[in-house]
């Protein structure tokens, strides 16, 4: 009972300084110390309210014990108390913080030809359709297609509270194993297609200098090297200290292509910052499931068995076609509840 006494006085004391924070003029009239500390008290108001219930199931237990009127309440109190002290130490394993964040995804055809653009498009379509279950909405940034009508390479974006901690499993390659349409003998092919989850950074999180920026406008090219308009609409940016280069052509605007390639210039840009500081603290991340990194092979999805197994944690399903029609639940959930016993388990050690 003292740890769990000692973890809730800690709580309070954060969630009050957060609060004096917040109210603090010099960082009220700061957009990036406001920010932070809007994100900060938002993450402690959840295990905050966690820890008045548990102090006042702790003061019901002492006046069952205490009464022997409500003596017969005292083990219904004491259930109480350890629930709540479960779900508090929970809440208090340190989460990722941008799990609340949206996010952009990019997916490009991998190994296996025209049939791996043609998965890649498969895979768009179970994200996009798994996002408009979870009431997120999305966006598409840009894509290039195949001839073959698959998609070679996809951006769009996944808007809603908590996006990236339902995307971030999605994160390496996603193996196919089917036959194609154009496989005369019904032989089985395995094709590719990888997956990267980048959490949305916003202006006052990636700040960037005009300076280390060198904009190219030109002719949006159409199928078949056209142009799709008369004016020089299509944008490319390179962030020449980073050497990251971002095209976008999709909008007839140039300023729509710019403030689009700029998004995912900022994305890229805080993807590279978090990947440098997870590599830092990479001898103390044992409660991670995968790297979440291209070749990661992440999950295999097989047709004739209708089987879909993640390997990150051994689990096969047989139920494809709901799978593919965007009903990830079960994968994520169990993804994330493996997460939570990992990192109770390394905070508890």
């Amino acid at each position: 009972m003292a740890g769990i006494e000692h973890l809730v006085e800690e709580l309070e004391h954060s969630f009050e300084e957060a609060q004096e924070r917040m109210s603090d003029p010099a960082v009220y009239n700061d957009h990036k110390q406001a920010a932070e500390a809007g994100r900060r008290l938002k993450e402690l108001e959840g295990p905050f309210k966690l820890a008045q219930e548990w102090r006042r199931a702790q003061a019901d237990l002492a006046d069952a014990r205490g009464d022997s009127e409500l003596a017969s309440l005292a083990a219904e109190s004491e259930q109480e108390l350890e629930r709540l002290e479960q779900e508090l130490r929970l809440a208090l394993v340190e989460h990722d913080p941008a799990d609340s964040k949206d996010v952009i995804i990019e997916i490009r055809q991998g190994v296996g030809g025209d049939e791996a653009a043609l998965w890649a498009g498969d895979v768009m379509r179970m994200l996009t359709r798994y996002a408009e279950r979870r009431g997120f909405r999305w966006e598409q940034l840009s894509s290039s297609l195949s001839e073959a009508g698959g998609i070679k390479e996809v951006r769009f974006a996944i808007k809603g509270d908590g996006a990236y901690s339902v995307f971030k499993w999605e994160g390496g390659t996603h193996r196919v194993q089917r036959v194609p349409a154009t496989e005369s003998q019904g032989r089985t092919h395995t094709s590719t297609a990888t997956v990267a989850v980048m959490p949305e950074a916003d202006e006052v999180e990636v700040e960037l200098d005009d300076q280390d920026l060198k904009i190219d406008v030109y002719h949006s090219g159409g199928p078949g090297g056209q142009s799709v308009n008369t004016t020089d609409s299509a944008v490319r940016i390179t962030h020449l200290p980073s050497g990251f280069v971002v095209a976008m052509q999709d909008e007839r605007s140039q300023l729509q292509n710019k403030a689009k390639a700029m998004r995912i210039l900022r994305a890229l840009l805080y993807e590279q910052e978090r990947e440098r500081l997870h590599a830092e603290q990479a001898a103390a991340r044992k409660s991670q499931i995968g790297s979440g990194e291209r070749a990661e092979k992440i999950r295999t999805y097989n047709y004739s068995e209708s089987r879909v197994t993640d390997h990150r944690i051994k689990l096969t399903l047989h139920r494809l076609d709901q799978i593919l029609d965007g009903d990830l639940n079960e994968l994520t959930d169990a993804l994330s509840a493996e997460e939570q016993r990992r990192a109770l388990e390394t905070a508890t050690a």
